[in-house]
């Protein structure tokens, strides 16, 4: 029998130069490759056509990690956008879940099998429902600071989007009324680089997203989103911020989509194949591994472990969702009218 190698208990206690403990930290990788796996998962499940649609995040789980490590769980608010998965596991997502949602199950915990996949909402763990109509969630992320803000009630919320939704109507309505109220709502987006097949300067007239705070006179900040450490460090000081009543925050997190839009599209008719290479290399799990391993913090071995278990978590809740069953044709009449 071969002998099991005990791992060395994470210290609690934060590094300082980090200001995250390695208990955190490993935390921090779990969570991003996990989100990497089920997403690597839910397109093979399209493949072989399980699974109706995929539209994944994968180039950008350290921007979404990195930036809901930095709320409180069960206390905060998250009004995600549909690339979200790495936040929603951060919060308390499983990958049981994760692939209920994927295939429309009737207990999935989003939407009971209601709507496509990628359209989160968890009332007990405060995730906001989302429409298809990208950016509506960043009034109603404003809404909801707005009552916290009437009940005195030390809430943040959270809401996301990628930098083609900021050209939205509802992205600077969101922004010019929580300014005017001073809400605790931090605006992060996304800069993935393409608003599904167009460049970010065919988006827009400025470099930076974040630039457009400045017309609302809100503070901003740009963040490497490619690095979960630093996105945690910056977004976290914004969210510390809002909560002690400083009003609105808007982040701009650079990253880039590695995978096509969706699994209906074909990023090779708008974007050079060395463009796409040159991204991988600044992939934001390999990058994570070689830090925390180069610095010593973990041991290569145990950051092997944490991928042949997360490798095991996603092959259990495969095969678990695949059995379980469809919606009925009479429950898409329920939840719609009140019931006597």
């Amino acid at each position: 029998m071969t002998a099991v190698r005990p791992r060395r208990v994470r210290s609690q206690k934060p590094i300082d130069d980090l200001l995250l403990s390695e208990h955190q930290l490993e935390e921090m990788y779990s969570y991003m490759l996990l989100a990497r796996r089920i997403n690597e998962r839910s397109l093979a499940l399209n493949r072989q056509g399980r699974a109706p649609f995929v539209i994944a995040g994968v180039g950008q789980e350290a921007a979404q990690v990195g930036a809901a490590m930095s709320l409180r769980k069960g206390v905060d608010y998250l009004a995600p956008y549909y690339r979200d998965l790495g936040m929603n596991l951060v919060l308390g997502m499983s990958a049981r879940e994760a692939m209920l949602n994927l295939l429309g199950k009737r207990d999935d915990p989003n939407s009971y099998g209601r709507q496509m996949p990628s359209h989160w909402g968890n009332s007990s763990r405060h995730i906001v429902t989302q429409s298809s109509v990208v950016t509506t969630q960043f009034l109603h992320a404003a809404g909801i600071a707005l009552g916290a803000k009437m009940r005195k009630d030390p809430v943040v919320v959270m809401t996301c989007c990628g930098e083609g939704s900021t050209s939205k109507g509802d992205f600077h309505e969101a922004l010019n009324f929580a300014a005017i109220h001073k809400l605790p709502v931090v605006f992060y987006v996304e800069n993935n680089g393409y608003a599904i097949s167009e460049r970010t300067e065919k988006e827009m007239p400025l470099e930076h997203v974040a630039d457009r705070a400045r017309g609302y006179g809100i503070q901003s900040a740009v963040v490497d989103g490619m690095d979960a450490i630093a996105v945690y460090q910056n977004v976290r000081p914004a969210v510390d911020q809002a909560r002690r009543g400083g009003g609105p925050f808007l982040i701009e997190a650079k990253c880039y989509r590695l995978w096509p839009h969706s699994s209906d599209d074909d990023d090779s008719r708008y974007r050079p194949k060395k463009e796409l290479e040159e991204w991988a290399r600044k992939d934001p799990l390999k990058l994570f591994r070689e830090r925390v391993e180069n610095d010593g913090i973990f041991p290569r071995a145990d950051l092997d472990e944490i991928e042949e278990k997360t490798e095991a978590e996603i092959r259990e809740a495969t095969q678990w969702a695949l059995m379980q069953p469809d919606p009925a044709p009479e429950d898409a009449l329920g939840f719609v009218y009140k019931e006597a």
